[in-house]
């Protein structure tokens, strides 16, 4: 039928479908903006220097961090909610930025959501405070950050009892946050992957909501609070390596050099207590002093909590300490180069807990550890051994294009091979010396059952913390 248009009509059809593309993609909200390579986003991310989180959500009419997850959303009831004046506070601290709690581990969502009834508009409150927080920070000339808790447990989303519709509602709510409410600077994620909250990346599948946040946003960085877990000499799953003090993940000031995140609160917890007004907050001249200054110098984004109260505003002694660590301190801009680095690691890992052999290993670190999901376990050869090897199966053949070595805290491990076997024949992938603690290995996709690290002579005992394959998409 093609051969009936004419050329004008034609033309016509083409411009109508080329205008109606991006409204039949999910979520195509800023599909049309250029597309930023991660390194200059991390660089800015940490030219950013100081932000502003804001921990403020039911828990804060509970005296808790941790709410009740049945909590009645009636409790979320603030008087006088004014983001203006959260976003002037930040900016009497010379910060650049805010990030806003939009739901907690409670599932409370305080913004207009259209997957649950638990949230703000079935509050007294029936405004969207996620919407008030982004324009009042825009207005003022700062950018606009968001936090996400994959870990819900109003919604049962935990250890245990997750299910297909938790990982639909997941994708759904961050599809909302990120297409609702103009751009998203970074999607800081809590509750998954951590000791605590035991919410795997297989469970809800991080390559998946990872790619369905940039392809949405592509400019939007994506950071997992999993410091506790993960090794801090490589980004596994998250674009900036972030810290959170109060749980005793603290950066090397001295070795980091990837692009991290720490961050700390400026009351004494993260959500606004009764005690508060009457409490002395952290001192301003130690937040300069001792956080944002040497951080900076580290490759390091400092973010200091301040938890509105119950009426939705800072208290005067939190107003007053942000306005003293102004006068201490200017952001005189952007920070040194970070060093070229590597992608984040983001896809699922197949050589967990799959059946592992090795050479000659003592029984208390035998090779089951080497692929545990565990960096504080070890396979360890035993010392007489002089060319240990150390193999994964992969039960059935497995594409994969990248393989991942944690060494122990201190370098084992230097000169090796990388092979892999199909249809019974061994093949040399990577032959050669590295001297880093976490060795990452990327290459052209490959097909096999098994694959194998052999080490020559290392002249010590040789150990690995997790043998990790994975099969990358191309984003």
């Amino acid at each position: 039928m093609l051969k009936y248009f004419t050329l004008s009509s034609l033309l016509k059809l083409v411009l109508s479908l080329f205008l109606l593309a991006p409204l039949c993609s999910q979520g195509q909200a800023t599909s049309s903006e250029n597309i930023t390579p991660l390194a200059r986003l991390q660089q800015e991310f940490v030219d950013l220097r100081f932000g502003m989180f804001i921990h403020y959500n039911i828990p804060t009419y509970m005296d808790q961090d941790w709410a009740d997850p049945e909590a009645s959303p009636s409790i979320f009831n603030p008087k006088k909610l004014d983001c203006e004046q959260w976003a002037k506070a930040a900016k009497s601290a010379n910060m650049t930025y805010g990030c806003l709690t939009t739901k907690h581990h409670s599932g409370f969502a305080i913004w207009d959501t259209k997957t649950t009834d638990y949230n703000v508009m079935n509050s007294p409150l029936k405004r969207d405070v996620v919407k008030e927080y982004a324009n009042a920070f825009r207005k003022n000339g700062l950018k606009v950050m968001l936090y996400y808790s994959i870990l819900d447990t109003h919604h049962k989303l935990r250890p245990n009892h997750i299910t297909p519709e938790h990982i639909k509602m997941i994708k759904a709510q961050i599809t909302e946050l990120l297409s609702n409410y103009g751009k998203i600077d970074a999607l800081i994620i809590d509750g998954w992957d951590a000791p605590w909250s035991r919410i795997s990346y297989d469970d809800v599948p991080f390559e998946e909501i990872y790619t369905l946040i940039k392809s949405i946003q592509p400019n939007c960085l994506v950071m997992d609070l999993n410091a506790a877990k993960y090794p801090a000499e490589a980004l596994y799953y998250t674009d900036i390596k972030s810290y959170e003090q109060g749980a005793g993940q603290h950066i090397s000031k001295d070795t980091n050099q990837l692009p991290a995140l720490s961050c700390l609160p400026l009351q004494k917890s993260w959500f606004w207590k009764t005690s508060f007004p009457q409490t002395p907050v952290k001192d301003a001249l130690t937040m300069v002093n001792e956080n944002i200054i040497p951080f900076n110098n580290a490759y390091c984004n400092f973010i200091l909590n301040v938890a509105p109260n119950r009426d939705g505003l800072i208290d005067e002694n939190a107003i007053a300490a942000l306005k003293q660590i102004g006068k201490a301190w200017k952001n005189t801009g952007p920070t040194q180069a970070l060093p070229i680095g590597t992608a984040p690691i983001i896809s699922p890992n197949l050589a967990k807990f799959q059946p592992a052999n090795s050479s000659w290993s003592d029984d208390m670190n035998i090779m089951d550890f080497a692929n545990d999901d565990n960096f504080n376990t070890t396979w360890q050869s035993n010392a007489t051994v002089k060319n240990p090897w150390l193999e994964i199966g992969l039960k059935a053949e497995k594409a994969f294009n990248m393989i991942v070595i944690a060494d122990k805290k201190n370098v084992t491990i230097k000169k090796y091979q990388l092979q892999y076997r199909l249809h019974g024949v061994w093949t040399t992938l990577f032959s050669g010396e590295n001297n880093s603690r976490i060795k990452i290995h990327r290459f052209p996709r490959v097909y096999a059952d098994a694959v194998r690290i052999q080490l020559e002579d290392t002249g010590t005992t040789a150990e690995i913390a997790e043998f990790v394959v994975f099969n990358e998409r191309t984003i």
